[in-house]
């Protein structure tokens, strides 16, 4: 059976912030200095799995943020399936481009309905690397692509896609001076 995965872009695992200087170390202090209450929030709201929140939170202190998000990846690399399912279950829709037509929010919506129900969880989807104007048609392509996929392989996929969004917000919970309150990201598609 052939795959059907999205193909890789250029650029497609960098944020455009990664490109900047890394972040100053008193960023990264903060982190490693705050309440395990606030470092727990943060992490959450980078991907809501407790193992992975707490493993991070509990390693710390992280000597730079290369550091940080290899043990970002290592911790995710290790969801279990009920892990992956505590973490998408807190996923939410991506926020379609200002004037994106009705037409648009109905085939998304019949795109992830039809997901959800041939794999029984959300659709998720790494966009850092993609201009707003694009995410829709990614969005698009890359569900109906992988809806062929047999459920092993999506879970596979599933997973790496999470692992990319949380090192992603992590990064920039990091570069954006540890502020532990929601970072309200959309680019997970549900």
């Amino acid at each position: 059976m052939t795959s059907h995965r999205l193909p890789r872009l250029p650029g497609q695992v960098a944020l455009p912030e990664q490109k900047s200087a890394a972040p100053s170390p008193a960023r990264l202090e903060r982190f490693n200095s705050a309440p395990a209450d606030e470092v727990m929030s943060a992490l959450l709201a980078c991907c809501h799995s407790l193992r992975w929140a707490h493993r991070l939170a509990d390693h710390r202190p992280y000597p730079d943020l290369d550091a940080l998000l290899a043990a970002a990846d290592e911790a995710a690399y290790d969801l279990t399936p009920a892990d992956l399912a505590e973490a998408l279950a807190a996923e939410s829709l991506t926020p379609l481009p200002d004037g994106a037509y009705s037409a648009a929010h109905t085939a998304l919506s019949a795109a992830h309905a039809a997901y959800e129900s041939r794999f029984g969880h959300v659709f998720v989807i790494c966009l850092d690397a993609v201009a707003p104007a694009e995410t829709l048609d990614q969005v698009l392509a890359a569900i109906r692509s992988r809806l062929t996929n047999d459920p092993e392989e999506e879970r596979v996929i599933t997973a790496e896609e999470l692992r990319r969004l949380a090192k992603g917000r992590l990064s920039r919970l990091v570069r954006n001076d540890f502020s532990p309150q929601p970072l309200g990201l959309g680019e997970a598609a549900r």
